[in-house]
């Protein structure tokens, strides 16, 4: 009996595809560039010998791996991006708004076929021989009814085609914030783990620097007991310690509140936090980075792909309010038995129906009907300009991120050979402070120096994995090479639901519904 009434139903959303009124809705065109920047893309960055300074090679046309952030090669980036998918509540939301529209499109569709109810009484009257116009004692008498009533409005200008089709981009639209919000989060947690290995090597190298200068200070007030030295010049050393020692407050705020950020993305609260944590000497830096063809990455953004679907359900609901203003047909019939008694209910003589079409058309309405669909087609045109704006921001990301890697290699490069110069000059520095060829101010510029360098340097290291895995996300993340969908975002029942040709719509943007009408004109969109 299912099987028959799914079938029924995909057979009447045929029989009633071809008479869509309003635009037809086109895919939009990927911009006609051939790169991301105006100059021309280096092939590969500079390599240096720190931890972090592998050389990037650049591989146009490369497909982005589903698990992206694997290539890192770090457990503990894998262990933290697999439990944030299975504890954030943005994950559970987004699946439960996805099978929400799922269920709303699937309920919708129900207008598309009759409607069928049953309705039984039992009446028992008394009726005045009076109210026929006759003499005689009251008549009183059970009545036994039993009718079926069907109505159906054939979908005749596919005003209801169109709202379904409009319904499909909205679940399509669901879908698409679902890889959106898994891209941000998978980003947003391998992020946070290289900022808080950052924090924790900065504050490492305070530590180190803080250790040299208290012992070059402990050996200054050696020397002053024994008068070698003057006292202006442990002054300056202690205040200099102090200095060093005043850096360290402020990365440790940053570290604990990062690592708060990065419990919440994890679904856990700030108490909750077990000590996890990457190390920047742990990270491998991939070596080899894809770099989408421009002409694909529209179709690889999840937010451009949702921007695109929120696109098309304007398109098609200017189409829905276009039948509106429409003549609308409907059929109406009634079958049943009207009987003294139970036993005669279903007897050939006790059977009654009704038969009934009626026509309806708006003839006035005080521009009720136009206007609304005017509203929509400027909707229509607000969502088409906010997808030329979600385009020009996916190519801006990607052309930002190639840009930072590139300069970030530099950059590492430049540090660590400052940094080694930093510490050569301060051994030579304090040589010669101690051999009495210089002043103790020279040594203390060599020691701010190399703190500055040091740090830097750091930062540097942290900011090539950074930005690696902000190419990956402005990319799309890979998440046309994985199913990121669980059961959560099913319609139930799914056994029912896997014949409906309506699921099929919901799984491909181009099923049985329709897309095009033949007296409609195209509504496209250019980036």
């Amino acid at each position: 009996m299912r099987l028959a009434v799914v079938s029924i139903v995909g057979l009447s959303a045929v029989a009633t595809s071809g008479c869509t009124v309003g635009p037809n809705f086109l895919e939009p065109a990927a911009p006609a560039v051939s790169g991301y920047t105006a100059q021309k893309e280096a092939s590969s960055t500079v390599a240096t010998s720190a931890p972090g300074g592998a050389s990037q090679r650049f591989n146009p046309g490369e497909d982005v791996a589903a698990a992206w952030w694997r290539l890192f090669r770090s457990k503990q980036i894998d262990a933290l991006v697999a439990e944030a998918i299975r504890n954030h509540p943005d994950i559970a939301a987004a699946q439960a708004a996805l099978r929400q529209a799922r269920e709303t499109t699937l309920a919708e569709g129900g207008a598309l076929f009759p409607q069928l109810s049953t309705s039984d009484s039992v009446t028992r009257e008394r009726q005045s021989a009076a109210e026929t116009g006759l003499e005689g004692n009251a008549l009183t008498y059970t009545l036994y009814n039993v009718s079926v009533p069907v109505s159906y409005t054939p979908d005749l200008f596919g005003g209801v085609q169109r709202t379904l089709e409009s319904d499909v981009a909205a679940a399509d639209y669901e879908r698409f914030e679902l890889e959106a919000t898994y891209l941000a989060l998978t980003a947003n947690v391998i992020t946070a783990a290289i900022t808080d290995a950052s924090d924790a090597a900065q504050i490492k190298v305070i530590q180190q620097l803080i250790a040299a200068q208290q012992k070059e200070l402990d050996l200054l007030q050696a020397q002053f007991v024994l008068g070698a030295v003057d006292q202006a010049d442990v002054l300056s050393e202690k205040a200099q310690v102090a200095q060093t020692v005043a850096t360290l407050p402020p990365l440790q705020k940053a570290r604990a509140q990062n690592r708060d950020q990065l419990m919440a993305y994890l679904g856990r609260l700030p108490s909750q936090d077990r000590g996890e944590a990457v190390s920047l000497d742990g990270l491998t830096l991939p070596r080899d980075l894809p770099v989408t063809l421009p002409s694909k990455l529209v179709r690889q953004r999840p937010d451009i792909r949702a921007a695109e679907e929120q696109v098309h359900e304007a398109s098609a609901l200017i189409g829905a309010d276009i039948a509106k203003m429409l003549p609308s047909v409907t059929l109406s019939a009634s079958g049943g038995s009207e009987a003294l008694s139970a036993s005669q209910l279903f007897n050939a003589q006790t059977t009654i129906y009704s038969l009934e079409a009626s026509v309806s058309q708006t003839l006035f309405d005080g521009g009720t009907l136009y206007h609304t669909k005017e509203a929509q087609v400027a909707a229509f045109d607000q969502a088409a300009a906010k997808y030329r704006t979600t385009v020009i921001e996916a190519f801006q990301n990607v052309a930002d991120s190639l840009a930072a890697i590139r300069a970030d290699a530099a950059a590492l490069k430049a540090y660590v050979d400052a940094e080694q110069a930093a510490r050569q000059s301060l051994d030579i520095s304090t040589a010669q402070f101690r051999a009495g060829s210089t002043t103790y101010v020279t040594v203390l510029n060599a020691e701010q120096t190399l703190l500055n360098a040091s740090t830097s340097r750091v930062k540097a290291q942290a900011a090539r994995f950074s930005d690696t895995a902000a190419l990956f996300q402005a990319l799309g993340g890979g998440w046309w090479n994985r199913d990121d969908e669980t059961i959560a975002a099913v319609p139930k029942p799914a056994d029912a639901i896997a014949l409906s040709p309506l699921l099929s719509a919901l799984r491909d943007p181009h099923g049985p519904l329709p897309r095009s009408a033949p007296d409609g004109g195209a509504k496209a969109i250019t980036p």
